[in-house]
């Protein structure tokens, strides 16, 4: 056996002299090694080999599973989420804590903030059993009685309406024109009215008038022989001291004098004028079938009266030729006649208001000092104006487009008369034109004046037509509607007399409107017949102001008498206000919004039939 003994796996245990170096000398042979070794470089796989777990070096890249990216992309981008993290909820946290200020939208324009007091009036002129919200603290339910108790008769009561200005009278004839106005403005200018807030509130005044003018004859016939002309009386001729809306000043909350009710069984200008109202009043309620059904019956009835039973309802030494005299029903023919062709499609109404003989009579063709002047009593221009929108737009052609080139002729010659350019009307040096030739009360025939010019030029512009000639001259539809904002800009301030002439409206307005209600006191006090003259006759400035009225005007030489026993100037009238706020809407909000061009349309059938199916094929 030898003396050495064995190594277990089978080798030696001898101890070389080769192995015999010392420790020193293996330290420095290891750092030889390690001089070799890192004399290239290495890769970070063999880098890990060499280091140990604590030496190894900070990894570059951070693998995210499906993408790997720069760690110091990743520390940037993490920090720069939670700091915008961070301050978007500090910002967050002041928007919720500090007090808001909202940025409140434009201020309306002129024409809009007018408008919502123009149709305050209509308020303030209700007869009848007040709604609960009708916003003139010192009206009050009124004439309950008007119409009652009158056997015999074809109406039950006639209470509900309109009193036609600064008394307490219910005139028909104007009122029935004031409501197609207001309808036609609404067929026109929906949009607008519902950008003002306006829409449902205006929709309410016509339902007003026309649930009164249904009570005025029956209304489910198909054939009447009478018709109410007016509710009240206003005669003091020959020094009468009977009491009546005119004798007497008082409240009409307090009036207990008889009311007689004047009735007429010839008068085709009131029938085919409260025609018209309901009619255009339909187009307005299409939406509420039955009830705009039961105003086209209306109209068609009382279209058919009027056509029947011929006459002025003003003739004969009425009344109403003091206060209302019509001078014609030829013009309200072709008027009440377009508006139920619109209202029904049936051009058996068409092809009568297109009658060259009747459009004739009612001085289509002759001109005069007064052509071109819409009003209460001569409609004429609205009608060629309206007409005039079937052949801008639907073109009818064969057997209508002579007579409706000859009312659109006729239009553009109206729309020439207006401008400044043309001798047809005065003007008084503060710019306001003299429609009625220096008479009194002068606005009420401005304002329809200017709402359509308004309504010409956009039909104009909605036809795509940029002008019209005057003779050799051509005029941008901008021409008009300048001319009508000159006019309601005058109205609305911009005078001689830097005043409105809507009470309520600016700073410096009449202050003694001609009015009954306005002028007495909400003092529970119950004045009599004679009681109130004090309160007509005092200098002092109205007690309740009569909110969107519009006075009756300057006159030729733009001077004013705010006094209210002088109701020239200072007395409001419904067809006036109805002509105002058709103007105002007409000029209202944003230029883009133009007219509805369809709506008026709504029930006319196309204008050329469908032609009929081809024949089937041949067989043999």
């Amino acid at each position: 056996m030898s003396m050495y003994g064995r190594d277990p796996w089978g080798g030696p245990l001898e101890i070389n002299a080769a192995d015999s170096a010392t420790d020193d000398d293996r330290s420095r042979n290891l750092q030889d090694f390690d001089r070799a070794a890192l004399s290239r470089p290495l890769d970070e796989t063999q880098q890990s080999w060499l280091l140990g777990p604590g030496e190894q070096k900070k990894k570059k890249y951070v693998d995210l599973g499906c993408i790997i990216v720069s760690r110091k992309i990743f520390v940037w981008t993490v920090g720069t989420l939670v700091v915008s993290a961070f301050l978007a909820g500090f910002i967050t946290l002041i928007v919720k804590t500090v007090p808001r200020h909202r940025h409140a939208h434009p201020p309306p324009d002129n024409y809009t903030l007018a408008l919502h007091k123009a149709l305050m009036f209509f308020n303030a002129q209700k007869s009848g059993k007040l709604p609960k919200h009708n916003n003139v603290s010192w009206r009050g339910s009124s004439c309950l009685d008007d119409g009652k108790g009158q056997s015999g008769t074809f109406y039950k009561d006639l209470v509900g309406g309109y009193y036609d200005a600064g008394d307490a009278i219910k005139f028909n004839f104007p009122q029935s024109f004031a409501i197609t106005m207001l309808s036609w403005s609404v067929i026109e200018y929906r949009q607008k009215y519902e950008d003002a807030g306006e829409l449902t509130h205006v929709k309410e005044i016509i339902k007003w008038g026309t649930d009164y003018f249904l009570k005025t004859f029956n209304s489910t016939a198909d054939t009447i022989n009478t018709l109410v002309a007016q509710v009240g009386s206003g005669d003091t001729s020959g020094g009468s001291t009977t009491p009546n809306d005119h004798y007497c000043w008082m409240r009409p909350e307090d009036i207990d004098y008889k009311r007689p009710v004047t009735t007429c069984s010839s008068c085709s200008d009131l029938g085919a004028e409260m025609a018209a109202a309901l009619a255009a009043a339909s187009i307005v309620f299409k939406e509420n079938k039955a009830y705009s059904q039961k105003l086209v019956h209306g109209a068609r009835t009382l279209f058919k009266f009027s056509r029947e039973q011929r006459g002025r309802y003003s003739a004969g030494g009425s009344e109403a030729a003091t206060f209302y005299n019509s001078t014609s029903y030829w013009d309200e023919f072709v008027w009440g006649g377009a508006w139920l062709y619109y209202a029904t499609g049936n051009s058996s109404y068409l092809q009568l208001a297109t009658t060259p003989g009747i459009a004739r009579h009612a001085g289509a063709f002759w001109g005069g000092p007064d052509y071109g002047v819409l009003s209460w009593d001569n409609k004429l221009a609205g009608a060629q104006v309206l007409l005039s929108r079937l052949r801008l737009f639907l073109s009818p052609g064969y057997p209508y487009e002579e007579i409706l080139r000859t009312f659109h002729n006729q239009t553009s010659i109206v729309m020439c008369s207006y401008l400044p350019f043309f001798t047809s009307f005065n003007r008084t040096k503060g710019g306001l034109i003299q429609l009625n030739h220096g008479r009194p009360q002068p606005l009420q025939y401005v304002v329809n004046a200017a709402f359509l010019a308004t309504l010409y030029s956009d039909y104009l512009e909605a036809a795509d037509t940029p002008g019209w000639y005057c003779g050799p001259n051509f005029y941008s539809t901008e021409v008009l509607r300048d001319f009508a904002k000159t006019q309601i800009d005058y109205i609305l301030g911009k005078n001689p007399r830097k005043m409105s002439y809507i009470a309520g409206f600016g700073n410096h307005y009449p202050k003694h409107v001609h009015h009954r209600g306005a002028s007495i006191p909400k003092n529970k006090i119950k004045y009599n017949c004679k009681g109130g003259w004090k309160w007509r006759d005092t200098s002092k400035p109205n007690p309740n102001t009569l909110v969107g009225a519009m006075a009756a005007g300057p006159d030729k030489h733009d001077g004013f008498h705010d006094v209210r026993t002088n109701y020239n100037y200072t007395e409001p009238t419904l067809a006036g206000n109805a002509g105002l706020v058709a103007a105002l809407v007409a000029l209202s909000g944003d230029r883009t919004t133009g007219i509805d061009k369809n709506t008026i349309f709504s029930s006319v059938p196309p204008m050329f039939p469908t032609p009929p199916p081809p024949p089937a094929p041949w067989k043999p």
